[in-house]
């Protein structure tokens, strides 16, 4: 299922997501004229990023969300591509030296098929390189929305919604991997926790991205309430004394070869 995001407010409430990415584009330690591939490039920030590494490269950015591919033009450059696109179905010319993911694929239900379809895509000696949610993330979070869905007021609006994200286990991920086409796969876990600033910068993550699935399941009178439960609780649960909010956070990381 796809979720259209605020790319704007996305850009302004993401920074541990920029900050994993940052790290991960160091890793691959990139030469400049390769074509890189970025899978869930969301507002773009990465995406420019990289492409200022490939002087005579260069890199294609695909999401789902208008909103997001939106924002993501205000970085663009001459080497750099966007485009609006499901990963479930992509759409591609062959010949991508690098696919580079950050905080993305934890949206992507089936991972088995994510492999299939991005195997022909990379180059031979090609790297793929991804960072993502897993098992452990955003405990506090999933616990706070799972006790307002089940709340008399709004139980009936999630009668038939599908959960939105797969946060696999290392060990689960480890198996899966290793059952691709890919060649040297390595998979391995990151304790990634988080100390938010103050409360308004943990809000606002909550805004954008962490509440838009289950706001867009409730109807327009009551997704302000539901909005201002999980609000006030994750407040009471996560606030330090010194005003900072916790959470969880907790990635999966994977490399591999083409």
């Amino acid at each position: 299922m796809t979720h259209e995001f605020d790319g704007a407010k996305y850009a302004t409430a993401s920074a541990h997501q920029k900050e994993w990415g940052a790290g991960l584009i160091a890793e691959l330690a990139l030469e400049g004229h390769e074509r890189v591939l970025d899978l869930g490039c969301g507002d773009g920030a990465l995406t420019a990023r990289i492409s200022d590494l490939l002087p005579s490269g260069e890199i294609v950015g695909v999401d789902a969300s208008r909103g997001m591919i939106a924002a993501a033009q205000v970085n663009a450059r001459p080497n750099m591509q966007l485009l609006v696109m499901d990963i479930d179905d992509l759409q591609l010319s062959n010949g991508f030296d690098v696919i580079f993911s950050n905080a993305a694929l934890h949206w992507l239900k089936d991972h088995r098929r994510l492999y299939r379809a991005l195997k022909p895509l990379l180059r031979e000696h090609g790297r793929l390189r991804f960072n993502f949610a897993g098992d452990g993330n955003c405990a506090n979070f999933i616990s706070v929305v799972r006790e307002a869905m089940a709340l008399d007021r709004f139980v009936g609006s999630f009668a038939d919604f599908e959960w939105p994200w797969y946060m696999p286990s290392v060990e689960e991920y480890s198996e899966l991997v290793g059952d691709s086409a890919l060649r040297h796969p390595r998979v391995w876990e990151e304790n990634a926790d988080r100390f938010f600033p103050d409360v308004d910068a943990m809000v606002g993550w909550l805004d954008q991205p962490s509440l838009v699935p289950f706001l867009a399941q409730i109807p327009d009178g009551l997704a302000e309430s539901f909005r201002e439960f999980v609000v006030g609780r994750m407040i009471d649960i996560t606030r330090q004394p010194d005003g900072t909010c916790f959470e969880t956070f907790r990635r999966i990381n994977v490399s591999a070869l083409g």
